[in-house]
């Protein structure tokens, strides 16, 4: 991939595999990815998780580490995570309970 619009197009596709294994819906679609930003070969990837302290943080980081370096020219990820906004239900992509 050549430009940064297709690279990040293809970073947020690849997080949209990221599944949150307590609601059963990927990251992107709840809401939980605030913003990506590609720098050379470093996929830097901002998100929340639904409630401070969520036990599946270890998961979904993981996920979104391993899902990012499949990315063609990502070669490491700094992930942050953030809680301001803080999540709420309405974040939530509008039909994403009738896929």
């Amino acid at each position: 991939m050549n430009t940064r619009d297709e690279r990040e197009h293809a970073l947020w596709n690849a997080l949209s595999t990221v599944i949150d294994p307590e609601i059963g819906l990927d990251i992107v679609t709840l809401g939980l990815v605030y913003g990506v930003e590609i720098s050379g070969d470093v996929a830097c990837i901002t998100h929340t998780l639904t409630t401070p302290g969520c036990p599946m943080e270890r998961i979904i980081t993981a996920g979104i580490r391993e899902a990012a370096v499949l990315v063609d020219g990502i070669r490491a990820v700094d992930t942050r995570l953030v809680w301001d906004p803080i999540w709420h239900p309405g974040m939530i992509a509008d039909g994403a309970w009738q896929r």
